[in-house]
């Protein structure tokens, strides 16, 4: 269950991403300079659900993507 989890959130990031026109480097020098030190590799990973994602994590990529928890948990 929660790899399927992992990989339907990681789904929501990209796509959250994606419609912002942001490509993975964009967006993870984004999550960087807002203090969370996330690569694109390790984005790479989130978005196919091989990476869990820390809480603290989550709230920067609700900051930097400018978007409600519920739109990253749908």
């Amino acid at each position: 269950m929660t790899f399927t989890y992992d990989k339907q959130l990681g789904y929501r990031i990209k796509t959250l991403r994606e419609k912002q026109g942001l490509s993975q480097a964009q967006l993870a020098a984004k999550l960087q300079t807002s203090g969370c030190d996330l690569t694109r590799s390790g984005l790479a990973k989130i978005e196919v659900g091989q990476r869990h994602l820390y809480s603290y994590e989550i709230k920067a990529f609700k900051i930097v993507l400018n978007v409600r928890y519920e739109d990253l948990f749908v």
